[in-house]
């Protein structure tokens, strides 16, 4: 396996079937919970923003070889899109001095809703996904982890303005 490769499918992850959208997705959420762990939400963004480059290399190495402009098997624009979308979470359980896994409800949701955007494409998630390239290919995941991180905020800050919150 190439580095481009191992890169691109998340460690041979978006090589597994079925949905490997999905099990990137899935894939990065242990990841994500030992970056924070090891250095709480700037590590995470900070990893996010160096994957993001690297993975955007990988995908147009991979696109390249594959002639495909939107191959299944490469999943690290997923695994970005997902840690987008959990940042807001990884911020709140910094704030609260917990665990990101503590903050249950809001990481599920942060996938729910990544996962729900990134297959449905609204408005500017489609339209970077059309571009049919290696930016389309990761901004479509990045936009669709920006509109999960932004109604897991809209939620959280509902549920804490309710009764009790």
């Amino acid at each position: 396996m190439t580095p481009a490769r191992l890169i691109a499918t998340f460690g041979g992850v978006g090589d597994l079937r079925p949905a490997p959208g999905t099990l990137g997705s899935l894939a990065a959420l242990p990841v994500a919970f030992v970056l924070f762990a090891l250095g709480g939400p700037w590590l995470l963004i900070a990893v996010t923003m160096l994957t993001f480059g690297i993975g955007l290399r990988a995908a147009q190495i991979e696109i390249a070889a594959s002639g495909n402009p939107d191959p299944p098997e490469v999943v690290i624009d997923e695994v970005v899109g997902q840690w987008i979308a959990l940042l807001p979470v990884a911020l709140g359980a910094w704030q609260a001095n917990v665990g990101l896994f503590a903050l249950w409800p809001g990481w599920v949701l942060a996938f729910a809703l990544f996962r729900l955007f990134d297959i449905w494409k609204p408005g500017p998630i489609g339209t970077a996904d059309r571009r049919g390239d290696a930016m389309g290919l990761m901004l479509d995941d990045v936009l669709a982890g920006v509109a999960a991180g932004a109604v897991v905020v809209l939620l959280a800050a509902l549920w804490h303005a309710g009764p009790g919150g």
